[in-house]
């Protein structure tokens, strides 16, 4: 199985070797702009070998993990050039304009629109890890554009590599994910810039001050701004839409403090512990 893997960092490096521990027949061929990450990828055996555009053509499957705003402009010339029997797939943690920029494509059937909600805040070959995919879910956007027995083929990998499987449309999946995902991310990024800003003549300070809670909090401001922005930027609807409910909140909370009202606070730090059962549904479903 010859599978090329557009995006050589953290999402396709892991899909590569998720694919190679599932499977012993399957040949991994690695495309990246940063050519420093392919001769990484190659040394540490995340790829087999590198290739470019002009390989396309001999590709089986073709996974994208490259910023989504790259994916809507590069993925209808994907399309173009892989064969009538390619499988080519997405990673992208948006969906709604990439589906809108293949729609019309004379090989839409050729394409799964899918959403691997995994990850870490770390980038690059080095960050691949073989079991990221292992018992998260898949969110499948548009399957019934994509033909069925590329659908089967699709299926068939992600269930091997361990993958659970949702479906859902690409305007929900969008404003789903600004909940729980993209503004985790911004919260992160500004909890990091107000500490930064607090304690700019400090730093030592923040480093021996900080807990595990700051920490764990903290730790999504080491993503990359390279892969984040875009994804703000196409989703930018339903993340100003979160980030006002979400601003409104911190402001009420504020009031609160204000106010002295302290037995309010309680109430909506108790009623917000529900989370915990939430989360610990979603760690028994996994």
């Amino acid at each position: 199985m010859k599978v090329f893997v557009i995006g050589v960092g953290l999402i396709g490096g892991s899909f590569a070797l998720a694919l190679k521990e599932a499977y012993k027949n399957v040949t991994i061929f690695g495309i990246d702009n940063n050519d420093a990450y392919l001769n990484e990828a190659l040394e540490l055996g995340v790829i087999d070998e590198k290739v470019d555009w002009n390989d396309l053509g001999e590709a089986e499957i073709v996974y994208t993990a490259i910023p989504v705003n790259v994916l809507c402009e590069l993925l209808p010339e994907i399309l173009d050039r892989v064969s009538d029997d390619t499988l080519v797939i997405d990673g992208g943690s948006t969906k709604s304009l990439i589906c809108e920029a293949v729609k019309e494509h004379p090989k839409r059937r050729n394409f799964l629109a899918a959403h691997p909600i995994a990850g870490t805040e770390f980038s690059g070959p080095s960050a691949a890890i073989k079991d990221l995919y292992k018992n998260k879910t898949n969110i499948i956007c548009e399957v019934e554009k994509t033909a069925f027995k590329l659908q089967e083929k699709a299926l068939k990998i992600f269930t091997d590599i361990g993958m659970r499987i949702r479906y859902m449309d690409p305007h929900s999946h969008d404003k789903h994910i600004a909940y729980v995902s993209h503004l985790s991310h911004i919260s992160a990024f500004m909890l990091g810039k107000t500490v930064i800003e607090k304690e700019e003549e400090n730093e030592r300070d923040i480093f021996d001050m900080a807990g595990s809670g700051f920490e764990s909090t903290v730790r999504l401001a080491k993503s990359s701004p390279a892969m984040w922005t875009p994804i703000f930027q196409q989703n930018k609807t339903n993340v100003l839409e979160t980030l006002e409910k979400y601003i409104a909140n911190l402001q009420q909370f504020r009031d609160l403090m204000v106010q002295d009202d302290y037995e309010s606070i309680y109430e909506v730090m108790e009623n917000t512990n529900k989370i915990k059962e939430i989360l610990k549904g979603i760690t028994v479903k996994n």
